[in-house]
């Protein structure tokens, strides 16, 4: 009789303490021990984590009035400009966000010590923040400037939202070039001295659900150390991809956007980042939990590191300037390993998330269902899948009067 379960059932199982939990890293073993079909009648949930850079990243925050009260124009955190083209006292900080004068860059170029990813951090640390905001002054917001220090309990909101995070699988990054190059994905090497790579592989929560079953409008996830749910897919949101027969996508394919209260956050899980010669980002911890429906679902959530590829990426030529390569594919089983073999040479491999860090947002999340504080819940709506119409577009290249574009000059 085939496996059959509902989010009711699985719920009613939380409620009473009898839902059986594991990870996306344990359900492997227990595949291997007792079959797909064993293992989907027995598991009810599969919990999964991610936590790495996440540069489209922010959050909004409403700032109560000032007395007298003020429109904000431009508003500063710690130096940090937020955008404040909403209402009077609202701003939404991005984690990319650099100070106008970072004094580290002075002594180091490229340091980025300190962005919106940091504030936030630092916001949710409970860490008190200097704000600036200036105004142009009208009858009903007459104030023109504040100066005040405030913390994340004296604003009245705080939602952390991300318009584009969890990437399902990415590149690998090299260097083919002969010069040090300094990118998102960190520092490469040249003449590939390195390659760097950026998921949690089989723990990564997309890469469980490859056709977004579970996963859509409404999903309650483990969002920076507290509960968030799932918005809307995410920017660049690229579900029609080459995948591999397990369903697998063989490049970056489908993104969230996520929302959560950032006040019921813990900073462990959001963490302010510098990559030199980049910029800031913030690392952000994600767990979404897959409930085991039926044996389909099980299938995809025993996926291995070996069976996740991702593209191999020149980030000299190739990235930067679009220039199509095919210097093929490696598994996340041997970039996890510290070293793999492209085109015979053995190169060092440099993650940019971190797996120990994806394994304990697993457990964590596990655990809270297993308490019965998490309960699951049914998407109001999906997400794109495969068989959407949705075609990834790029700024067009049209011609200011009768001059060439940027990129057409460089080909």
């Amino acid at each position: 009789m085939a496996v059959n379960k509902s989010y009711e059932e699985i719920n009613e199982k939380i409620r009473r303490g009898e839902a059986v939990v594991v990870t996306a890293e344990e359900v492997i073993d227990v595949v291997a021990e007792k079959g797909y079909e064993q293992a989907a009648r027995e598991i009810d949930v599969v919990t999964t984590g991610t936590f790495g850079p996440m540069c489209s990243s922010g959050a909004f925050i409403n700032f109560g009035h000032s007395n007298p009260r003020i429109k904000m124009k431009k508003v500063w955190l710690n130096g940090v400009e937020a955008y404040t083209g909403i209402a009077a006292v609202d701003a939404y900080v991005g984690a990319g966000q650099l100070p106008e004068n970072d004094p580290e860059n002075k002594v180091f170029p490229g340091r980025f010590t300190y962005g919106g990813g940091h504030l936030i951090h630092d916001l949710v640390a409970g860490k008190e923040i200097k704000l600036e905001a200036i105004g142009y002054g009208t009858d009903c917001y007459p104030n023109k400037k504040v100066d005040a220090i405030i913390t994340l309990s004296d604003v009245n909101d705080a939602f952390l939202f991300n318009p584009r995070n969890a990437y399902q699988n990415y590149n690998c990054a090299i260097n083919l070039g002969e010069r040090v190059i300094y990118t998102y994905m960190g520092i490469l090497k040249p003449k590939m001295g390195n390659a760097s790579y950026s998921s949690a592989g089989q723990l990564s929560p997309l890469l469980n659900d490859p056709y977004y079953r579970t996963i859509g409008i409404g999903t309650r996830i483990f969002l920076g150390g507290g509960v968030g749910y799932v918005a809307w897919h995410g920017t660049q949101h690229h579900p029609n991809v080459p995948r591999g027969e397990n369903g697998v996508p063989l490049g970056g394919a489908g993104t969230l956007a996520l929302i959560g209260d950032l006040k019921g956050m813990d900073p462990n899980w959001l963490v302010g980042l510098s990559f030199i010669g980049y910029g800031a980002t913030m690392a952000v911890g994600i767990g979404v939990p897959i409930p085991i429906l039926d044996e389909e679902m099980l299938r995809f959530t025993a996926v291995k590191d070996e069976d996740i590829y991702c593209p191999i990426v020149d980030y000299d030529e190739g990235y930067p300037y679009c220039k199509p390569m095919d210097l093929g594919r490696v598994n996340y089983r041997d970039l996890k390993s510290g070293k793999v073999i492209i085109n015979g040479k053995t190169v060092v491999t440099t993650p940019q998330s971190s797996y120990p860090r994806a394994r304990q947002i697993a457990q964590i999340l596990k655990n809270w269902i297993q308490k019965g504080q998490f309960q699951l819940t049914q998407p109001v709506a999906s997400i794109p899948s495969a068989e959407a119409d949705i075609v990834f577009k790029s700024i067009p290249h049209k011609k200011p009067g009768n001059e060439d574009s940027v990129v057409e000059k460089r080909r």
